[in-house]
């Protein structure tokens, strides 16, 4: 069981990457967002309350909540959602995976954590790796802004989802349970998505073709429900540092995923580039 709990996440969120590139069409990218993360948040505090988990929160919790929520659960996958709209959708998840790297830096500074060999060692193979891959092909076809603006989005998902991560982490420490804590934060981000989404003029519309539909149900409930509950087994099952390699496997599903059905070339650039990243992944969660 453990086994399978271990694949079915890291399919599960690769698989994420291509349901959110599905995502594209007359929704803007903030309000499919909002769409997502209310159904999500919906769902998990119903969760909670079916499973008799707390669901108030303590006025000293209550802000670092909303501001984990407006981070991860609503900067972070807008930044995502408009990074798949421009680039590939394993491309992104590739950039997105060095959020690892960049939550022990934000751990360092803000947790104390200490700054390991292995750590530094993970920052250096995730710059190279991403130099190698835009040194490829990538960066003549950057040219014209469109790719180079989609790496921008992706970096800017990374370095959110690390602060998130970071305030997750206190969260965790404060005992708040893991319903409440995604349930509400999921709320924030979805409250954040539309706010943005209002400032930003755009039509709150709701696009019901089946491709539409099928990728947020799965967003919402497999990609976001299900695979937290299943992940957050896994760290009672075997413990956070070994559950914590599934995210060395997600940008690996996600770029398989983006080759066999966006017609990502897997070039050598590619692959070696990917490499130095993921081996920069397992070497922060490892440090």
């Amino acid at each position: 069981m453990t086994a399978v709990l271990f694949l079915a996440t890291a399919l599960l969120w690769g698989g994420g990457a291509l349901a959110t590139a599905l995502q594209a069409g007359p929704v803007a990218a903030t309000v499919s967002v909002g769409y997502r993360m209310a159904a999500a948040g919906l769902l998990m505090l119903a969760f909670g309350a079916a499973t008799g988990a707390r669901l108030r929160l303590a006025r000293a919790d209550l802000p670092w909540v909303l501001l984990q929520g407006v981070l991860f659960f609503g900067v972070a996958f807008i930044a995502f959602y408009n990074a798949t709209r421009l680039i590939p959708s394993g491309l992104a998840a590739l950039v997105l995976s060095l959020s690892a790297v960049f939550a022990g830096l934000l751990g360092r500074v803000f947790l104390g954590t200490a700054l390991t060999p292995r750590l530094w060692g993970g920052l250096g193979c995730g710059v190279l790796g991403l130099a190698i891959v835009f040194g490829g092909d990538l960066g003549n076809v950057a040219a014209d802004g469109r790719s180079l603006t989609g790496f921008a989005w992706a970096a800017l998902a990374a370095l959110t989802t690390a602060g998130g991560t970071i305030l997750g982490a206190r969260n965790q420490r404060r005992g708040i349970p893991i319903p409440a804590a995604m349930g509400w934060g999921a709320l924030t981000g979805a409250a954040a998505a539309f706010a943005w989404s209002a400032a930003a003029g755009s039509a709150f519309v709701l696009d019901t073709s089946p491709r539409y539909l099928g990728s947020l149900a799965y967003l919402a409930v497999a990609a976001s429900c299900v695979t937290f509950l299943m992940y957050f087994d896994l760290v009672r099952r075997i413990g956070p540092a070994r559950t914590a390699y599934t995210l060395a496997l997600v940008p690996v599903v996600a770029l398989a995923l983006s080759a066999g059905f966006e017609g990502l070339a897997l070039g050598p650039g590619l692959l070696l580039g990917a490499a130095a990243i993921l081996c920069g992944n397992v070497l922060v969660l490892r440090s």
